[in-house]
Order: structure tokens, then sequence, then C-alpha cells
């Protein structure tokens, strides 16, 4: 019965791991610096399941402020702010995501090789 009552507990907690998302977290900082190691936090278990990315455009330069935040009020903001995305000065952009430190710098693609571009030409896809 212990183990069964173990087993049972040691299920919700695993369960509970799994609904939490960690994310890069800092105020207004420039040059996309905040996506370091020690800016990671871990997200509200069940309240904050995304996490949010804001791109201001002043005149000193870009300015990023990185969040966890629920899916609600992230995709309400991203969307409320699409009119003042512009990329110009003053322009803001906002923008939500639900993997793990997904509002960090975008990954580069990989280079393919120049025999995945010959055969890419050759109308053969990998």
């Amino acid at each position: 019965m212990r183990l069964l009552v173990f087993a049972t507990l040691l299920g919700v907690l695993l369960d509970a791991d799994a609904l939490q998302i960690q994310c890069y977290q800092c105020e207004e900082m420039k040059h996309n610096d905040c996506s370091t190691p020690e800016y990671i936090v871990n997200c509200t278990v069940n309240v904050q399941d995304m996490c949010q990315k804001e791109v201001l455009v002043k005149p000193d330069g870009i300015h990023y402020r990185k969040s966890c935040a629920s899916s609600g009020a992230c995709l309400i903001a991203s969307s409320g702010y699409q009119q003042f995305c512009t990329g110009r000065l003053n322009s803001v952009c906002i923008s939500c995501c639900n993997t793990p430190l997904c509002n960090g710098p975008k990954r580069k693609r990989p280079v393919p090789s120049a025999a995945t571009a010959n055969l890419q030409t050759d109308g053969i896809r990998l």
C-alpha cells in the first residue's frame, strides 16, 4: 500500500514539473544580452505557460524585455501591439512562444553542405 501511495505521489509531482516552462527574464536590456544562463527563470506552474519577448526600438538602440507570461495575457498583448511593430524608431514588437527558452535569440539555421546543395539543385530534397 505504501508503495502505491509513493508511486502515485511521485507521478503527480512529475506531472506538475511537465507543466512548468523556463524562459529568459530581464528588463530593458540592449543587444539581446539577457539570453544567458543567469537570466533563466522557472515560470509559475500552471499559470505562466508561455515566454514573452518585447523588442523596443529607441533612439539609443534596440532594447529587449523578456519574461514568463500567461497565454491569455501574452496573446492579447502581442495582437494589440501588431500595429506598432514597424521596426522603425519607437516601435514595439511583442511575441509569445511556448517552448523552453524560446524567447532567446533566434537560432541560426545550419548552412547546407556542397553535397546537399547539389542534390537540391537536381530536384532531390533530403
